[in-house]
């Protein structure tokens, strides 16, 4: 009787283990990216967020474009660094706010207020006296994986 079990709970494991790493993936469609007009990030360079540690305006001269997501770059090195392994630099839950996620809200984010967490880039509700980056450092542990889970099941369409 422990074998069937411990096969479940193994194959669960593994089932959630790639539903997480498919959320963080940018294959989803383009319903869930937080575009304007075909745009990421209001135009802002993805990579100097890790290369310079803060928001910087891309330039349209300096863009890229993949499967209908355009980037805008503030020098041609970004644009390269980015060609090379866009993984690593897209924001997470397709650049909605990190925050709202938890609850499975996409919610739009202000470009400036990021955080980069392991590797990877979490942007942004800043609005009105509401800045869901401090709410989000008070409890990232919790909220981290509830985001996780809850862009799963949006892009899942679960």
């Amino acid at each position: 009787m422990k074998r069937p079990i411990t096969l479940i709970s193994y194959c669960l494991f593994a089932l959630i283990g790639a539903h997480i790493s498919y959320a963080q993936s940018s294959d989803y469609g383009l319903k869930h990216y937080n575009l304007k007009r075909g745009l990421a990030i209001q135009g802002y360079d993805p990579v100097a967020y890790f290369t310079e540690n803060k928001a910087v305006e891309g330039s349209e001269k300096i863009s890229h474009s993949a499967e209908g997501v355009t980037y805008y770059f503030s020098s041609a090195k970004n644009r390269q660094l980015f060609i090379a392994n866009p993984k690593q630099y897209e924001p997470q839950y397709g650049g909605y706010c990190a925050y709202a996620m938890a609850d499975g809200d996409k919610v739009r984010i202000d470009p400036e207020t990021f955080k980069i967490v392991d590797g990877k880039l979490y942007l942004f509700y800043n609005f009105r006296f509401t800045n869901t980056l401090k709410s989000w450092n008070k409890d990232e542990a919790n909220l981290l994986p509830k985001a996780n889970t809850q862009w799963g099941k949006i892009v899942s369409g679960g």
